[in-house]
């Protein structure tokens, strides 16, 4: 049973219970893959727990516009790529270089 945070602190922070639920499980799938705590200490061991305590605080919030940061995120993600490429390329180009001394 979860005493802390209670259902009554949670909904004050999210307007009902399912988006609760979606914000604090998609919260604790992302402290779980290694994603930086918010808090410095917290009650729970366990990621759910983890992410209820971090949505009371009112540090993880229900973005408004999951679109726009699904467009950022992947945007990021080709912008990581294309760096990655290029490094490649550079370091792929300094051992041929390396090669004909």
């Amino acid at each position: 049973m979860m005493l802390k945070p209670s259902i009554d602190s949670l909904l004050d922070r999210v307007n009902s219970k399912y988006s609760l639920v979606i914000l604090a499980s998609k919260r604790a799938h992302e402290l779980d893959a290694g994603a930086q705590a918010t808090l410095e200490n917290f009650d729970s061991v366990k990621s759910v727990g983890q992410a209820l305590e971090e949505i009371e605080a009112e540090l993880v919030v229900n973005d408004p516009h999951p679109e726009i940061k699904r467009a950022r995120l992947k945007m990021e993600q080709e912008e990581r790529k294309a760096q990655k490429d290029q490094e490649q390329k550079e370091l792929e180009a300094r051992i041929r270089d390396e090669q004909k001394l």
